[in-house]
Order: C-alpha cells, then sequence, then structure tokens
C-alpha cells in the first residue's frame, strides 16, 4: 500500500502572494513568507482561518486585528514558527498592537488584481514578532493549480496509491483544493505546521510506504519523515539547502513524480 502526501502552495498550486511590510508600507510578492520567519526565531506566521473574499474584505478597515479577532470570534492558527506558543498566549502577546485590518485588506486587493492567475484563495493572515508584540508583516496568498496536477492525481488513482495534501493554508481553501482533484475532504490537513506534517507522515506511515512532496522549509520535516522525500521546484524560488539536503528527490516540473519507485 503506498500514499502520497503533498503540500500546497508551491506544490501543487502556482502560488501569488501579497505580504506587506508595515515598517515600510511596501507590498511585494517575490519573497517568502517561510524565509521572512526563519530570518527571525521570534516570528511566527499566522492564517485567519475565515475568507478573505467574504468576510476579512468587508470588516471595518479602521478596526485593529486583535480587536477583530476577539469581538469576531474568528479562529486562527499558527502555521510556521520556531516556537510552540498557544492561540490565547499569541493573543495576549498581540493585544496592544495596532496593526489595522487594512494592513490586511492592502494585500487581499494586491491578490484580487491577479484576476485570472487566482483560482484557489489561500488565505489572509500576518507575521507576527513573538518577542516584540507586533505584527510586523501582513499576508494574503492564492494561486493556480499546476496545470500537470490533475494528470498527476489521476494516474496516481489509476496506481491505486491514496493521495493527502498537509498544508499550512486554511482549512476551508484546502477543501475547495480537494474538489479541484476529487478527493476526499477528509483527506487534506490545513494550516498544518512542519510537526503536524510530519506527525501526519509519521501516521501514515503506520499503514502505507509514504512519499512527501513539498517546495520549502515548511516541509522538511515531513520530507525527512518519509520513506521517499521529494522537494518540487516548480514553483521556481529559491530554497534553502537544508530541505535540499534531506530530500530523496529533487523535481522540477509535479509529473515527475510519477517516475519515482517508493
Amino acid at each position: 500500500m503506498k500514499s502520497v502526501v503533498f503540500d500546497n502552495s508551491g506544490t501543487l498550486i502556482k502560488r501569488y502572494r501579497a505580504i506587506k511590510n508595515l515598517k515600510t508600507g511596501t507590498i511585494c510578492d517575490d519573497v517568502s513568507s517561510i524565509d521572512i520567519v526563519d530570518y527571525d526565531i521570534n516570528r511566527a506566521l499566522v492564517v485567519l482561518q475565515t475568507d478573505p473574499s467574504k468576510c476579512i474584505i468587508n470588516a471595518k478597515p479602521n478596526q485593529t486585528i486583535h480587536h477583530f479577532i476577539k469581538n469576531n470570534n474568528v479562529n486562527f492558527d499558527v502555521s510556521y514558527s520556531a516556537h510552540g506558543i498557544e492561540k490565547d498566549d499569541l493573543l495576549e502577546i498581540m493585544k496592544n498592537d495596532n496593526t489595522r485590518v487594512a494592513d490586511i485588506q492592502d494585500t487581499i486587493k494586491a491578490v484580487v488584481k491577479k484576476h485570472y492567475n487566482v483560482q484557489i484563495c489561500s488565505g489572509s493572515g500576518f507575521i507576527m514578532n513573538l518577542d516584540k508584540g507586533k505584527v510586523e508583516f501582513t499576508i494574503t496568498a492564492g494561486g493556480k493549480i499546476f496545470k500537470e496536477v490533475p494528470a498527476v492525481i489521476n494516474e496516481l488513482k489509476n496506481r491505486g496509491i491514496k493521495i493527502y495534501v498537509a498544508s499550512g493554508d486554511r482549512t476551508r481553501s484546502l477543501e475547495e483544493l480537494a474538489k479541484f482533484i476529487h478527493i476526499p475532504k477528509e483527506n487534506v490537513c490545513g494550516t498544518a505546521d512542519s510537526r503536524r506534517k510530519q506527525e501526519i507522515v509519521r501516521e501514515l506511515k503506520k499503514h502505507y510506504n509514504v512519499m512527501m512532496v513539498g517546495n520549502s522549509s515548511n516541509d522538511l520535516l515531513a520530507i525527512e519523515e518519509a520513506d521517499v522525500g521529494v522537494l518540487t521546484l516548480q514553483q521556481k524560488e529559491d530554497v534553502p539547502q537544508k530541505v535540499y539536503d534531506v530530500a530523496d528527490f529533487v523535481v522540477y516540473n509535479i509529473k515527475e513524480i510519477l517516475d519515482i519507485e517508493f
């Protein structure tokens, strides 16, 4: 019995992201949110579990993010961090931060401008410095499924291979992805940080021979844990050497995994 676990953004979908640097006010699309977190050990990437295009974009722009989360009971998860911080502790740390919902809305608008290039909106969130109690960046990400993905998924199914998705993206966006690629929504795990991805692979190894396919530092532990770990570079972004070091295979197109024996 075999299974393949995929990351989402940059692995199954060609990702587009907009990141606002709150210190400078600039919005860029050529920086990795994972790299920003890796740059400072005190940072955490937080994903809001609500639809950016329906909820956040219509929220009052001048309220603080902390107020928006608390007053609307908005669920959120830490997608990537060196610290295992609890949600209540994070809210307490950020209570005096004055970052506004408008700062997230700016990144949503930047992603929406991509129009046809955005098929799935992965979600919105922010990068917080836990030591300073300060939101330093806001972020929205979306993307379009790589054209080869449907054929790859179908071929894996034809081979009797079980397909799972473990990603740091918003849970509902991954349920939308499950519909696109025709896998059960219970086979997707949303807002999974590095340790959670590793746990998923470890659990699956009790029943399957497992291949993990990912594209960033957030996938490192799962790639290392899998029977076969694959780094995909189809997103054409720089990847830290430490991810190369744990991967058994490096591919440049998702269809290349079909040639890997495991």
